[in-house]
């Protein structure tokens, strides 16, 4: 009952954080339009979304190569100073210049001095709200529904196909960046104790799901082949001793780029043809929240399969969720299908 129960907590706070990715996501959509920040000049143009498809399969190709080759350093000060620029993009529509700077610059140094797990978490829920709302603003809704769309296909087939997103999950975890969110499922959880991926069993019976990031479920000792070997039941208890699982900060991006563009291009743009639902500090209407909801049913569904012990690739849940949510409401808020779609 006391692992089931810690795993229950897990779940909540897995919870918490996409919210907060999500809700960081639609406070900074007029923010960031006001301060033009939008970095496509056609927003409804769906190459766009095909153009970020291939940065991602080059960027990936390129992690790879770069956990072959032992040049994981690279990887590792690309993400800091991309977590750094990313957390300017807020500070600096938040708070005067000066200061925006200095404070994006304590978040680079604190994921390189001390990033233990509450710090990586921090700076990633800053960071996917950030890039959340960055790329609401910029892709309009057809594009946003085929980005989401295509990388549900991709997570699906590099998951359970290719499985070079496994590969890439054994690559992240020991560079303590955050492209991940580490969820402890213990008091006294150490992420900056916890043994390399060298040490840790990465079978399938031991990985959460994997996306653009990745999610691995982390054990403080490697399992042995009898514990691979052992029967469903078996996996489930061995997965509800678990000191932390890792979930993908990619898993809690993509879906909340929908419900900050449906924020944006149905309400806060000048010809937008919903009502705001005022909320305080975030543009809501019911579109975005009908995908907030989604995303989080979606995640329920993708946890509970984890907690039977093996991976699952988790955009083709998370997003398909957010996608039927946004639809759903949308049309019960009085849009046509083509409006919602984007057409």
């Amino acid at each position: 009952m006391e692992d089931r129960t810690r795993i229950y907590a897990a779940v909540a706070f897995t919870m918490a954080l996409f919210l907060g990715v999500q809700l960081g996501g639609l406070m900074l959509v007029e923010p960031l339009e006001a301060a033009d920040k939008a970095f496509t000049q056609n927003p409804d143009d769906p190459t766009n979304s095909i153009l970020y498809v291939g940065a991602i399969l080059v960027m990936t190709a390129l992690m790879l190569a770069a956990f072959k080759y032992d040049l994981d350093w690279i990887v590792r000060g690309f993400v800091v100073l991309a977590s750094a620029g990313l957390a300017w993009q807020v500070f600096d529509v938040l708070v005067p210049s000066p200061f925006s700077l200095g404070l994006a610059a304590l978040v680079g140094i604190a994921l390189v001095a001390y990033p233990e797990w509450y710090v990586i978490d921090s700076a990633g829920v800053l960071m996917g709200g950030a890039a959340a709302g960055l790329f609401g603003i910029s892709f309009g809704l057809l594009p946003t529904l085929v980005l989401l769309v295509v990388l549900a296909v991709y997570d699906a087939i590099s998951v359970y196909g290719t499985e070079h997103m496994l590969d890439l999950a054994d690559g992240v975890m020991d560079m303590k960046v955050p492209v991940i969110l580490v969820i402890p499922t213990t008091l006294g959880f150490s992420f900056l104790d916890m043994q390399s991926p060298d040490n840790v069993d990465t079978s399938d019976e031991d990985e959460v799901t994997a996306d653009g990031g990745a999610d691995a479920v982390a054990d403080d000792e490697p399992a042995s082949e009898e514990t691979a070997d052992t029967t469903t039941e078996n996996d489930d208890d061995d997965v509800l001793e678990r000191d932390a699982f890792f979930v993908g900060l990619g898993d809690a991006v993509m879906p909340t780029i929908l419900v900050a563009s449906a924020a944006h291009f149905h309400t806060a743009v000048p010809n937008g043809s919903l009502p705001d639902l005022g909320l305080p500090l975030v543009t809501m209407n019911l579109p975005a929240l009908g995908a907030i909801v989604g995303t989080q049913l979606g995640l329920v569904v993708l946890l509970w399969m984890v907690l039977k012990g093996r991976a699952h690739a988790g955009l083709p849940l998370l997003n398909g969720g957010a996608i039927a949510g946004y639809l759903v409401c949308a049309l019960a808020s009085g849009l046509s299908l083509t409006a919602a779609l984007g057409l």
